[in-house]
């Protein structure tokens, strides 16, 4: 279909056509007329006065004979008739141009009708769907967005879900075969120490001469070491008590010295007593040498492995806190071995990790942060530092190493045998976890199991869907870490049954 710009370029050219030939008709009209006039006389040329030299000059021969005279008349009119004809032809083609605007002007004005129509039946439509539904364009485009957006986090929860589960089980099955491999490399005792030790005594007529004339010996012993003497009916023996493990360690031996030497008066006691101190120094050195040349840091600060020696007299939970860290070194040394990493780093940081035990009954703080204060001081790197601090988390850990120094503590700590615990503080543990699980909503029962490490939550189905219960055991498991503190991991478990019973009858 045409546009109006070109019929109107179209209309205008027809009507620049017929105004030339309007304007050459006259002009043709006196040329043909001109011509016939000038070929009544035979021999003299268009333009030429009769008798004039020239006139006579040109003769018979300067005119055109009939028959050509006739051919260009015949030629003027058949153009004649050519211009009549492409004119009549551009009139009938300006009015079908002039029919064909007609056309398209009632066209668009039908479209613009339709147009308008259909706005206005769109719009009662909507007002119509908005009477009948009660809400308005804006409500229901909320409710539809509201819809697709919850549809669209539940679908993202079933999605992540879904990831986590996988990554959580290639997660475990990795962790589990890089430490099944290291526990089965990694050999140490399984033993359990007290703050309380025992010396045996060849007869029990030596606890009278420990005790003394009016107990002055014992006074004299306890003010001087510092150490409790406890002498009960247990045949042929003494119980040596002191919350200083070192200080204990030198009461013991400045006992032993008496008891071998059988003088037992203030002034020998003093005299062992020093002795004994040098000797426990003595024995605390060796001790921290042993476990550096155990692990292979031979470049550590005299202070530092003095200070490690003196933790083969401390223990944590009943476990030897030397022990523990020579432990962890080496564990910590393979799990970084495993990852591809540097193990003398990671053996390091395990080495040194409690190193602030050595301090804590003189230095306040945690001994996290005292040892990594201490190991700042005496010149150790700063991921050595911050694996110190961060590994019960006073600060985030940011460096592989702390993490690995984390997981090393854990499984030295967590393994069977390795710590004990009071009865009192296991059942106060327990307790916790079942209140901590049974505090959310929709919980009908918890279940600790398997000393602790295991809880087994009861849901009720009607409250709680198969989405929930994930969300409920991230969440119970996040509280658990944030509020108690245990050796190992613990296992959160939220179970959701649905029954139907039928009797038949």
């Amino acid at each position: 279909m045409w546009s109006l710009v070109q019929v109107a370029l179209l209309l205008v050219g027809l009507a620049v056509l017929v105004l030339l030939g309007a304007l050459l008709r006259p002009a043709w009209s006196w040329w043909a007329t001109t011509r016939a006039q000038s070929g009544t006389q035979p021999g003299i040329r268009p333009g030429t006065q009769p008798g004039t030299p020239s006139a006579v000059a040109a003769g018979p021969a300067a005119t055109p004979p009939p028959e050509e005279l006739r051919a260009r008349s015949d030629d003027l009119d058949r153009r004649d008739r050519r211009l009549t004809e492409r004119e009549s032809r551009l009139d009938l083609a300006e009015r079908e141009l002039e029919a064909r605007a007609r056309t398209v002007s009632a066209a668009e004005e039908s479209l613009t009708a339709r147009r308008a129509a259909l706005t206005d039946l769109e719009t009662e439509r909507r007002l119509v769907l908005e009477r009948t539904a009660g809400l308005t364009a804006v409500q229901a485009r909320a409710q539809l967005v509201s819809s697709i957006e919850n549809e669209a986090k539940r679908e993202a929860a079933l999605t992540v879900r879904d990831l986590e589960r996988r990554a959580r089980d290639e997660g475990d099955r990795r962790a589990r075969a890089i430490i099944t491999t290291v526990v089965q490399r990694l050999a140490t005792e399984q033993t359990t120490e007290a703050v309380v030790t025992t010396l045996q005594l060849p007869s029990d007529e030596l606890k009278g001469r420990i005790i003394g004339r009016d107990g002055r010996n014992i006074r004299a012993f306890e003010q001087i070491t510092g150490v409790n003497v406890i002498v009960d009916e247990t045949p042929a023996s003494v119980m040596l008590s002191c919350f200083d493990p070192v200080r204990r360690e030198v009461g013991r031996m400045t006992l032993e010295h008496l008891v071998l030497d059988g003088r037992i008066h203030p002034r020998r006691i003093e005299e062992l007593y020093v002795r004994s101190l040098g000797e426990v120094e003595q024995t605390c050195l060796r001790a921290g040498e042993d476990a550096v040349a155990q692990t292979g840091l031979t470049d550590l600060h005299p202070e530092l492995v003095r200070l490690l020696g003196t933790l083969r007299f401390r223990t944590s939970y009943g476990q030897n806190v030397l022990r523990h860290l020579v432990e962890s070194a080496s564990i910590a040394a393979m799990l970084a071995a495993e990852l591809g990493l540097d193990p003398a780093l990671a053996r390091r940081c395990g080495l040194l990790h409690d190193i602030g035990k050595a301090l804590t009954h003189q230095v306040e703080g945690s001994h996290a942060i005292v040892g990594a204060e201490l190991a700042r001081t005496h010149g150790e790197n700063p991921e050595v530092v911050h694996a110190i601090e961060a590994h019960h988390d006073e600060v985030e850990p940011r460096t592989v190493e702390a993490v690995l120094t984390q997981a090393a503590d854990a499984i030295s700590g967590g393994r069977p045998g390795a710590r004990r615990e009071s009865l009192a503080a296991y059942v106060q543990r327990l307790e916790r976890l079942e209140e901590i699980a049974r505090s959310y909503p929709g919980v009908a029962s918890v279940h600790a199991m398997r000393s602790g490490r295991d809880v087994r939550v009861m849901v009720v189905p009607t409250e709680i869907d198969d989405l929930q219960a994930q969300v409920l055991a991230r969440d119970i498991a996040k509280r658990v870490e944030t509020e108690l503190t245990y050796p190992g991991q613990i296992r959160v478990t939220v179970i959701r049954e649905t029954r139907a019973t039928e009797t038949a009858l």
